[in-house]
């Protein structure tokens, strides 16, 4: 008898140890938050990489503060006056002060290409326009008022291909263009145009 008891006993034992296991895993959930809470800890390192943007955007803001420094310096700089004379010929860039009697700077197409057909092509005024102002701007000029023109007169009243070029340049280069202004002579009677009163002929 004592045997058939003790096997009934062990029977009984076998749920009990079930319910506990369940109890166990029902219990485990709970803790996990309280887990997912220590492993969050350590991860303080972040704070300090959120101040190094921090430190970043201050220098951004001392750079920021530099250039609006350099942009007011040159706001208060000396005026000048560029003349840029356009032809299929060539161009001529002219920076000069607000009287026109003190030059500043003076350049040509023909003085950064080797070939005579290209003094008056794009390329050479941009190189003439960037070297003319990189000078004035080493005399304190950084504000411009803008002169252009054509030969004029009986002659061709289109300003050459340099032009808008030239003024690109001038603009890329640093400079502030505070007027543009078409300053080609026309013609209001005067001398006769050549060519006759048939015209020219081919």
């Amino acid at each position: 008898m004592s045997e058939e008891k003790t096997e009934v006993v062990v029977e009984e034992e076998q749920p009990e140890v079930k319910e506990e296991k369940k109890k166990k895993a029902e219990v485990e959930p709970e803790v996990e938050p309280e887990e997912k809470k220590e492993k969050a800890k350590p991860k303080k390192p972040k704070a300090k990489e959120e101040a190094e943007p921090e430190e970043k955007n201050e220098e951004d803001s001392d750079s920021t503060r530099r250039e609006a420094r350099s942009r007011t310096s040159r706001r208060d700089s000396k005026f000048g006056i560029a003349h840029i004379f356009s032809s299929y010929n060539d161009t001529i860039v002219h920076i000069t002060d607000i009287s026109g009697a003190e030059t500043f700077s003076r350049k040509s197409g023909g003085m950064f290409v080797k070939a005579d057909r290209n003094e008056s092509s794009p390329y050479a005024a941009m190189k003439a326009a960037n070297a003319a102002a990189q000078e004035a701007q080493s005399k304190g000029v950084y504000q411009l008022y803008v002169r252009y023109r054509a030969p004029g007169g009986h002659k061709n009243r289109t300003p050459g291909p340099g032009t808008q070029a030239a003024l690109r340049s001038l603009k890329r280069s640093g400079m502030r263009i505070i007027r543009l202004e078409d300053v080609t002579p026309l013609p209001h009677d005067g001398c006769r145009r050549k060519g006759g009163r048939r015209g020219r002929r081919m």
